[in-house]
């Protein structure tokens, strides 16, 4: 097993046609969370990929483990008969009118996860890579408890740890994510989060860009970022602006690299933030420098952004035919 992500995953209703919800007559429905997200997109790429949670006993949560399963993540759940599953409605909007998330997760079986329920050392035996997000510590006390618990026991273990910052300002206050992350950081490897996140939560600023090709400002709040924390790397991506352009840059080690930046067509962006994590995650465990890894990631993230869903569901030709260029002709 390579990688090991943990975190809550929900059933997602989203009305068909970029429909808002107060039209809907019927839910197309799927299932995702970051770190399942992540494992799925790891998997379908020939990483060895292993979901830990906690569902509960019943059709809901037997639907997303099955989800995972189909992919070929290898499942760890703690089944509960008392809780139930989170559920999400997002609204697909089309510009100038954003998407929007409204939660139906208040007491989900994950946000009621206590501390020393999880047998780390036998959760991660043969794995080399933890990846977590912060959203598993916005949901409850207890779960941002067993997310400090999982990061001690990954270093303990050897593995290197990834965590996307994922801020969600539904679940919490920018003032109690940074009071609750702050700590955890000390155990993180490689951070992933973006200009606005890191501006919320850490008070991160940067100068606005002086046109939308001008990475400057994003470069240097990783390297920022990465001298407060002292990470092996930080990497941000760069918001969709105008014509829906998609980039990144990583910072690691005193040096900085760029991905290139992609024009998308945005079909379903939910998701796309964990792909360009998957892509990071499966490059640097197949040993690819930050340069390939920035590209890979950026790639498949970008190709998320056409795909209906949370899952990532493209296979690695279709990503590295994208990062040496492709043509939108019809594949025949």
């Amino acid at each position: 097993m390579d990688l090991v992500t943990f975190g809550e995953a929900m059933v997602r209703l989203t009305p068909p046609g970029f429909q808002r919800l107060e039209q809907a007559r019927s839910f197309d429905a799927y299932v995702g969370g970051g770190e399942l997200n992540v494992a799925v997109a790891a998997a379908r790429w020939g990483t060895t990929s292993r979901w830990l949670s906690r569902l509960p006993d019943n059709p809901l949560g037997h639907m997303i483990a099955n989800r995972a399963r189909e992919h070929g993540v290898d499942v760890h759940v703690e089944w509960t008969t008392g809780d139930r599953a989170g559920l999400y409605f997002a609204e697909l909007g089309a510009a100038p009118r954003a998407s929007s998330v409204l939660y139906d997760r208040a007491a989900s079986a994950m946000s009621r996860i206590a501390p020393g329920t999880i047998d780390w050392p036998s959760a991660f035996r043969g794995a080399r890579w933890l990846h977590v997000s912060g959203i598993t510590p916005a949901l409850s006390e207890s779960a941002a408890k067993v997310t400090a618990e999982s990061l001690i026991a990954a270093k303990n273990a050897q593995l290197t740890v990834s965590y996307d910052l994922n801020y969600r300002r539904k679940l919490w206050s920018a003032e109690k994510a940074r009071a609750v992350q702050e700590p955890l950081m000390e155990h993180v490897d490689v951070l992933i989060t973006t200009e606005e996140d890191s501006r919320v939560v850490f008070g991160m600023s940067a100068r606005e860009p002086h046109e939308p090709s001008d990475a400057g400002p994003y470069e240097e709040i990783a390297c920022a970022l990465e001298r407060q924390f002292a990470f092996g790397a930080v990497a941000v991506t760069l918001p969709l602006a105008l014509r829906n352009r998609w980039s990144a840059v990583v910072a690691a080690r005193g040096k900085t690299y760029h991905a290139p930046r992609y024009e998308v067509e945005v079909v379903d962006r939910f998701g796309a933030g964990d792909a360009f994590s998957a892509g990071l995650i499966v490059s640097r465990l197949e040993n690819r420098g930050w340069d390939d890894a920035a590209r890979f990631a950026t790639a498949a993230s970008a190709l998320k952004h056409s795909i209906p869903g949370d899952f990532c569901l493209v296979t690695r030709g279709e990503v590295e035919q994208l990062v040496r260029g492709t043509s939108l002709r019809v594949s025949r």
